[in-house]
C-alpha cells in the first residue's frame, strides 16, 4: 500500500516503483486524496485506489484525526503487507496507523517541509510527531545525508532504520535530450511551486541584476500559483513582476520537458530540498543548473562541473552564479550538459531506487500480495 498527500505524486514520481512491485507479484493499492483523473491513470498501471482525506498544509486536529482514522480503517480492511509513503502526513499518520495495524512501515522523508524548516512551536510539534511515528518503522528513507544526519542527531529515527535513497529515480529514456546542441544562450528557467521557500523572490531580484549586465538574458518562472503553502506568493505579486518585464510566467503543465529543453540553464534557489526532482530532470535532459549550496540541491549539482552553486537566501550570490552561467561558451556549456546527464544516469536512476526499495522490503520480511 502506497500513500502520499496528492495522488499526482504517486503517478508522476512512483510509477516505476509501482510497476516493479506489480512485476514482483505484489498487489498495489494507492492511498491519497480523491482524484478521478489520477485514479484512472493508476488503474492503467494495474494499481487500485482508495481515497483518504489529507489536509496537506492545514493545522486542524479534527481533520488530521479524521485522516488517521481513515488510514486505520483502510489498513484493517485490506491488511496490506507493507505501507510505503511520502510527504509528512502520510509518513507520520500512515506510520502510526501501520503500527496499530501491525503493518511494516517504510516512510520516505522526501523533504523537511516549511514547518520543520521554520522551527518554533510548530517545528517542535512536527519533530515530536516524527519521533513517535517512526519509533516502530521498519525503515526510514532519506534523500540526502544531511536530512538523515539531522534525524539521527535529534533522535527522530535510529541508525538501523535510516537508509539513503537517491531521490525518486529518473528514467533516462523518458528524460532524454532531443539534441546536444545549446539552445539560444542566456535563457534561464526556474521550475517550482511559487512559494518563498523555493527562492522565487531571490530569482526575480537576481534577474534584475543579471539583466543589467546581459540585456539579452531572459528569465522565466514555471509552476503552480495559489498553492496551499504558508509561504505562497500571491498571484498579484507575480503579475507585477511580469508587468515590470523582469520575468515571464509559464503556468504549470503535466510535461515540463519542452520548456526545460528550450532553456539553457535551469535555476532553483531553494532554501532546502529532500533531493530536488527538477534538478534531476534537468540533468537528465542535459541542462546545466544554477542552484543553492543546501541539502538536496548540492547533492545533484557539482559546482563548476554540472552547474553553479550560490548561497541560499542571497539574490546577489545567485546573480553572480547566473552571471557565470551567462558567460559560458558553447563548448563549456556542452561539457557541463554532458556531465549533468552522465551523473544522473550513474547515480540517480529509477532502477537503482527501485532496487533499494525491494531490498528494504526483503529485509523487513514483507510477503508478496495482501495476507
Amino acid at each position: 500500500m502506497l500513500g502520499a498527500n496528492q495522488a499526482w505524486n504517486l503517478i508522476n514520481f512512483r510509477a516505476g516503483l509501482i510497476e516493479a512491485l506489480i512485476a514482483r507479484g505484489f498487489r498495489v493499492m494507492a492511498v491519497a486524496p480523491s482524484d478521478a483523473e489520477i485514479e484512472t491513470r493508476l488503474a492503467g498501471l494495474g494499481c487500485t485506489f482508495s481515497p483518504v482525506p489529507i489536509d496537506s498544509m492545514g493545522l486542524s486536529p479534527p481533520r488530521d484525526l479524521r485522516s488517521l482514522v481513515t488510514l486505520i480503517r483502510i489498513m484493517r480492511k485490506h491488511r496490506p503487507s507493507a505501507w510505503l509513503s511520502w510527504t509528512i502526513k502520510p509518513n507520520t499518520y500512515g506510520a502510526i496507523a501501520a503500527r496499530l495495524c501491525r503493518v511494516p512501515a517504510l516512510p520516505n522523508v522526501s523533504g523537511l517541509g516549511t514547518a520543520f524548516i521554520a522551527g518554533g512551536p510548530l517545528g517542535w510539534l512536527v519533530r515530536h510527531l516524527y519521533r513517535f511515528a517512526f519509533a516502530r518503522a521498519a525503515s526510514v528513507f532519506f534523500q540526502n545525508g544531511d536530512d538523515r544526519a539531522l534525524f539521527l542527531r535529534e533522535r527522530l529515527a535510529r541508525e538501523g532504520q535510516a537508509r539513503l535513497l537517491p531521490g525518486s529515480g529518473i528514467d533516462a529514456a523518458v528524460w532524454a535530450p532531443a539534441s546536444d546542441q545549446r539552445p539560444q544562450p542566456r535563457q534561464f528557467l526556474m521550475v517550482a511551486r511559487v512559494v518563498a521557500d523555493k527562492g522565487v523572490r531571490e530569482f526575480v531580484e537576481a534577474a534584475r541584476i543579471v539583466r543589467a549586465a546581459w540585456p539579452d538574458a531572459r528569465f522565466s518562472l514555471l509552476g503552480p500559483l495559489d498553492v496551499d503553502n504558508r509561504t505562497a506568493i500571491s498571484r498579484a505579486e507575480v503579475e507585477a513582476w511580469v508587468a515590470e518585464g523582469v520575468i515571464a510566467y509559464l503556468p504549470a503543465t503535466n510535461d515540463v520537458r519542452p520548456m526545460i529543453t528550450a532553456a539553457d540553464f535551469i535555476v532553483l534557489p531553494s532554501y532546502r530540498e529532500g533531493l530536488s526532482r527538477i534538478l534531476l530532470e534537468a540533468s537528465a535532459l542535459g541542462r546545466p543548473m544554477v542552484t543553492t549550496d543546501v541539502p538536496g540541491c548540492r547533492d545533484v549539482v557539482r559546482d563548476g562541473e554540472s552547474g553553479f552553486l550560490c548561497r541560499p537566501r542571497d539574490a546577489a550570490s545567485l546573480a553572480e552564479a547566473m552571471g557565470r552561467a551567462a558567460a559560458l561558451s558553447d563548448t563549456e556549456w556542452q561539457r557541463m550538459a554532458a556531465a549533468a546527464r552522465a551523473r544522473v544516469i550513474a547515480e540517480f536512476s529509477q532502477d537503482r531506487v527501485t532496487a533499494l526499495y525491494l531490498e528494504a522490503l526483503d529485509n523487513a520480511d514483507v510477503r508478496v500480495g495482501f495476507p
